[in-house]
């Protein structure tokens, strides 16, 4: 089994920059992707950005782009989503999530934590 926590989130101005961190415990070393999604009051959770172990890639919400910026470490057990120039349409609770592959393809999700972009 794969566990994530999410931490960083909070209340930030319009333009400012937060940074979330997702750590995984557990069977790490069987997760080929890891990406945040995010759910706005009212809306869909939405892919926000994504990144292959396997491929080597990257991907992101066309909303983010430029801004956003996904990053692991070389143990892969923290992912992490750098978020600058942030505006109001961004504030929901974002969610961290990870696929793992043996002999099935297994999801693992966190419990999210709230990013609110008020002025």
């Amino acid at each position: 089994q794969v566990q994530l926590v999410e931490s960083g989130g909070g209340l930030v101005q319009p333009g400012g920059s937060l940074k979330l961190s997702c750590a995984a415990s557990g069977a790490i070393f069987s997760i080929y992707g890891m990406g945040w999604y995010r759910q706005a009051p009212g809306k869909q959770r939405e892919l926000v950005a994504h990144i292959s172990f396997n491929a080597g890639s990257t991907n992101y919400a066309d909303s983010v782009k430029g801004r956003f910026t996904i990053s692991t470490d070389n143990a892969r057990n923290t992912v992490s989503l750098q978020m600058n120039s942030l505006k109001v349409e961004d504030t929901a609770v974002y969610y961290c999530h990870a696929a793992t592959l043996r002999g099935r393809i297994n999801d693992y999700w966190g419990q999210g934590t709230q990013v609110t972009v008020s002025s």
